[in-house]
């Protein structure tokens, strides 16, 4: 039997390892002849040129920009952000990165140079940075007003409801918008300390400028006693007339959130304000029974308001709406339109 041989391998070199066939021996005489022509001819060249201008065209072409623009918008990318984001292995590297040792030399560098210290000058000194510090201690104030104007209404309540049940008197069934006692005492006691701290400051001025001036460090005589009574009753009256007859408030009710008001009117002027003083005095009188009336009568009027004719209001307040809350050209939106107005909080 004849033995058969497989089929030749590439090049036309039989398996067994014999020399090539003829075909084979031209073929590859020929392929490396037109190599040596196209590179001496410098056709190569000229190809690889050609097809990097191709290549080069196909990225700036506008059909690229769209084909890079939808595989960028599409869940592809997405997808394989999400995965190297949620990889074990990129988690592990970044942990590695942010517990080196080279991350915290680096940080100490920032944080040492100068241009890092210029930074944090031009924001500690930047107007919007010193507009929200003073924003957050007026914000404090108003948030301990606010939490002191709603424990005094439920103490004029109490309080009320208290008094009347001791007296047999009928309990006041709908709320109210006048002020009741708690609330003004407190009101009172502030402008007080309003009054006492500016006092006792004038009066250290002047005490340290006469013992100056005349030598005597033994201390003042009863007759300065007497003037310093008399000056300080002088600026209290001063101090109520002059911010009842004007706002219609002293600092101490408008931080407890009442003002006066005298037939709707804010201002109730200096004519009224002298009566509703002098009224406030006679009072305190019978053993300040004059402003019983302000846990009995329906309208919480003492003496001072009956002689004066005026009422004791709660404010109700109303905060500024933020800017983008409304439309432009809404006069809702402008800071000014929302005010305090008097009412039952």
């Amino acid at each position: 039997m004849g033995e058969t041989h497989g089929p030749p391998t590439s090049g036309g070199r039989p398996p067994d390892g014999g020399p090539e066939s003829l075909p084979a021996r031209l073929l590859g005489t020929g392929a490396r002849g037109a190599r040596q022509v196209a590179r001496a001819a410098g056709i190569d060249s000229a190809i690889e040129a050609a097809a990097e201008e191709t290549v080069v065209r196909a990225v700036e072409s506008q059909v690229f920009e769209r084909a890079l623009e939808r595989v960028l918008s599409g869940p592809l990318i997405e997808e394989a952000v999400e995965d190297a984001l949620t990889s074990p292995a990129v988690e592990r590297a970044l942990a590695n990165a942010l517990d080196s040792e080279m991350l915290d030399r680096i940080w100490e560098r920032l944080l040492a140079s100068d241009e890092a210290q210029k930074l944090v000058e031009r924001i500690a000194e930047a107007p919007e940075v010193r507009a929200a510090v003073a924003a957050q201690g007026v914000g404090l104030l108003a948030d301990l007003g606010r939490g002191a104007r709603r424990v005094a209404r439920r103490l004029d309540d109490a309080v009320e409801t208290g008094v009347r049940r001791l007296l047999f008197q009928p309990r006041r069934e709908p709320p109210t918008a006048c002020a009741g006692l708690v609330t003004r005492a407190l009101a009172l006691a502030l402008d007080g300390a309003i009054i006492n701290a500016g006092f006792l400051a004038v009066s250290a001025l002047v005490a340290l400028v006469v013992s100056v001036v005349s030598g005597d460090s033994n201390g003042v005589g009863s007759a300065a006693l007497v003037a310093g009574a008399g000056v300080w009753v002088a600026a209290s009256a001063v101090y109520l007339l002059s911010f009842w007859a004007l706002v219609g408030q002293t600092p101490g009710m408008r931080f407890l959130g009442i003002r006066l008001d005298a037939g709707g009117a804010p201002r109730i002027g200096l004519r009224r304000a002298l009566w509703r003083l002098l009224g406030a005095v006679l009072a305190a009188i019978p053993l300040f029974l004059g402003y019983l009336g302000v846990l009995l009568n329906e309208r919480r009027r003492g003496w001072q308001d009956r002689i004066a004719g005026t009422d004791v209001l709660y404010v109700r307040e109303v905060l500024p709406a933020a800017p983008w809350s409304a439309p432009a050209g809404d006069a809702s939106a402008d800071p000014g339109h929302n005010r305090a107005q008097p009412g039952r909080a």
